[in-house]
């Protein structure tokens, strides 16, 4: 029986394959209940003071460092009962971490590596053991290899970590073992909660990162399928009818977007993990794959074109169950404190809600950030709950709602792009403080018109709604 924490969608960008050489990572923090209020923290840098992280939900405790980064975070709000799960974020030196897509191991080399369940390093405390460390996207992998190897994991997981140069994804796959890959220059990568990396190349460790011992492991115990291959995802990836419904469309409909000329099937347990790019990719390419859901094919749930069985055939990407959907964009030829940003939607459905540009330098997050009640409070000015509302709103009355929710999202991102080609004009020549100074401020007065933005809009359909009531009546004038 598969039992997770969290399922969730992926998608990579090198920077030869960007419009304006950024490296571009994203992915959905997917939960099993549709309500798992989260917040967007920033953790202050810390000095001369050696700790230790403790897991919420198994036994870990972890060593840190005496000295660390701020970094970013979005934990969930009942941290007892869900777990930190930082989910997301930068640190102070522009090194970006996502973590995790959750992977699933296939049972033989699950026997001949078990999880360390009990007190393996998890998910919950993942990014508050290594984020705050690192100066690289390859150093994130270093760092979260030596910890897997200290402590043992205790899940199986997909693991981002990007810089300006590189993206590098790590998949842990049991107790010790995992392997890495960095994505090429002038390709894109797609996955969604299966092994995604294919054919290792040991003789390439500019590209491939692997856990000490792996091919002996793997020989040793007799798990290689294949004859003249090493393929990871067939020696430790599954493929079986959960895969099918669940997994592998996911990957498919990227490259079903991305890559239109490759005839693919989504029941294909072979689809591709890497395609070289076919044209140059925008942060709204990204947003419009983390907020599908098998648009314009038979197998759209909101869709008209499929039958009711193919409709439900397959898990979308969008779920109202996305507590937030994010791209770690790090650009280049910008001041360093204006490269690295992080595109998120946060609280609502991705389908029908904006991803705001928050800057990774920013050190203290706005209140409605932060401070996110556990239910919903018509009092709160919680950015999460607004946009919980908001897609509730628009879900209900869908084909009324749809044209002037686009209309919304589309005004808004010109909105954002203004906003941040503006600052980051004016952060050049600023000192890091006045830089960080800068960007607090500004973040609170884009917050202020996202949320006018957002409340007019909602104001809008909710009146439109109360006119589309079926409980009415219309009086003949001549009773």
């Amino acid at each position: 029986m598969r039992k997770k924490l969290t399922a969730c969608t992926t998608i990579l960008v090198g920077k030869n394959a960007t419009v304006d050489g950024s490296t571009l990572a994203g992915r959905n923090d997917d939960t099993p209940a549709a309500i798992t209020p989260q917040r967007f923290v920033v953790y202050p840098a810390y000095h001369d003071n050696p700790n230790q992280v403790h897991a919420y939900l198994n036994k870990f405790v972890g060593d840190r460092p005496a000295d660390g980064y701020r970094y970013q975070g979005v934990p969930n709000v009942d941290l007892k009962k869900e777990g930190t799960f930082d989910e997301n974020g930068f640190n102070e030196k522009n090194i970006a971490m996502s973590a995790t897509e959750s992977f699933y191991a296939n049972e033989r080399v699950l026997a001949a590596d078990p999880m360390n369940t009990e007190s393996g390093i998890n998910e919950d405390a993942m990014m508050a053991m290594v984020l705050p460390f690192i100066n690289s996207a390859r150093e994130g992998v270093e760092y979260l290899g030596k910890l897997v190897a200290k402590y043992g994991s205790a899940e199986g997981n997909g693991v981002i970590f990007s810089d300006k140069d590189d993206i590098w994804y790590m998949e842990i796959a049991t107790g010790h073992h995992w392997v890495a890959q960095r994505i090429p220059d002038d390709c894109y990568a797609v996955t969604g909660n299966r092994a995604a990396i294919q054919d290792v190349d040991f003789n390439d460790p500019d590209n491939f990162m692997w856990s000490d011992g792996i091919q002996e492991f793997v020989e040793k115990n007799h798990l290689n399928p294949d004859i003249d291959e090493w393929n990871f995802r067939h020696i430790f990836g599954t493929a079986d009818v959960f895969d099918l419904h669940y997994n592998t469309p996911r990957q498919w409909y990227g490259h079903f977007l991305f890559s239109p000329d490759k005839k693919m099937d989504p029941e294909d347990f072979d689809l591709p993990f890497i395609m070289k790019a076919q044209h140059k990719f925008t942060v709204e390419d990204l947003e419009k794959y983390l907020s599908s859901h098998y648009d314009n094919t038979p197998y759209d749930p909101m869709g008209h074109m499929g039958t009711p069985q193919q409709k439900l055939l397959y898990r979308p990407i969008s779920l109202n169950r996305t507590q937030n959907s994010h791209i770690m964009q790090i650009r280049p030829n910008v001041p360093e404190s204006a490269s690295a940003i992080m595109w998120m939607t946060f609280g609502g459905i991705p389908s029908f809600s904006p991803y705001m540009p928050f800057f990774a330098q920013v050190d203290d997050n706005d209140a409605r950030l932060r401070n996110t009640p556990m239910k919903m409070d018509l009092d709160s000015d919680s950015t999460y709950w607004l946009f919980r509302q908001l897609s509730m709103i628009v879900e209900s009355h869908m084909s009324e709602f749809a044209k002037p929710d686009l209309d919304y999202l589309k005004s808004i991102r010109q909105y954002f792009h203004s906003w941040v080609a503006e600052n980051t004009d004016k952060l050049d020549g600023l000192s890091d403080k006045e830089a960080t100074a800068y960007l607090n401020d500004r973040t609170k007065g884009m917050l202020d018109e996202v949320h006018q933005r957002t409340k007019t809009l909602m104001a809008e359909l909710m009146t439109k709604g109360v006119e589309m009531s079926k409980l009415t009546f219309d009086m003949d004038p001549n009773l």
